[in-house]
């Protein structure tokens, strides 16, 4: 990583464990071999990261990612939902806390650890309409008797991989901002999908160089998606809640 002061992110009275989740997060994906920005100290109310220089994305740098991204995986979690090792305090989401509660079958997990709670609060907001919140609710559903389950083991994902928190420097790429947990490895994928990320089709070809996925996984995106687009629907109003209502009768119906 190309590094030069440190840089601090400050945020007073902010809540317990809040820079303390983010620091053993970096600190269990690094552990893993991932390419994560390094932390320089943490407190209640900061936490300094090495600062980073930018470059253009490149086709090279996102398979070198991808192949990266595919070995922290592999690196696995205890069970679907366990917190970064050692760590036993709260975790978020962007502002929002995030559950540390761990199952053994994924479905169960993603529907009532990953799903619905933001649903519940993005309903509570009017963000979600009632026909949108009643087909996301049948996904959950069919999560929890588990139709979605597979022979997939607890990946250690990142955990909040949009765009913005992939940087782009002259030695590759360098992942921030993670809510790190053990997840389905697709879950990190598909937020890439949805928020568009640069050379994306190069990052799925390091990954499946490396750990390929199982078949049909592409029509599995909308399904991994449902957790930040319900993140984003508590938090950043109606047309997230739309777009969380499409995902869910993607999923429905994938033919459709």
């Amino acid at each position: 990583m190309s590094a030069g002061d440190a840089f601090r992110k400050d945020r007073r009275n902010a809540p317990d464990d809040f820079f303390a989740a983010e620091a053993a997060s970096l600190r269990w994906l690094r552990d893993a071999g991932a390419p994560v920005v390094g932390v320089a100290s943490v407190g209640d109310d900061h936490i300094e990261l090495t600062r980073l220089a930018s470059a253009a994305p490149s086709a090279s740098a996102a398979e070198h990612f991808g192949a990266a991204l595919a070995d922290m995986h592999a690196a696995g979690a205890p069970a679907f939902g366990s917190p970064p090792e050692g760590f036993t305090g709260q975790q978020y989401i962007g502002n929002q806390p995030l559950s540390s509660t761990t199952h053994s079958s994924w479905g169960v997990f993603y529907a009532e650890e990953r799903i619905l709670p933001f649903l519940d609060v993005a309903v509570s907001r009017r963000n979600v309409s009632g026909a949108d919140a009643e087909v996301v609710r049948a996904v959950c559903a069919d999560l929890s008797a588990g139709d979605f389950d597979d022979d997939e083991p607890p990946a250690r994902i990142h955990g909040d991989l949009w765009t913005g928190n992939v940087m782009w420097t002259p030695d590759g790429v360098v992942m921030i901002d993670p809510a790190a947990h053990g997840a389905h490895r697709e879950t990190d994928l598909a937020m890439l999908a949805l928020f568009g990320c640069p050379h994306l089709e190069s990052v799925f070809a390091g990954y499946a160089g490396r750990w390929p996925l199982r078949g049909g996984w592409r029509r599995r995106i909308p399904l991994h998606q449902l957790h930040p687009l319900a993140v984003h629907a508590a938090s950043h109003g109606p047309s997230y809640g739309r777009e969380l209502g499409r995902a869910a009768r993607q999923v429905r119906a994938p033919e459709a």
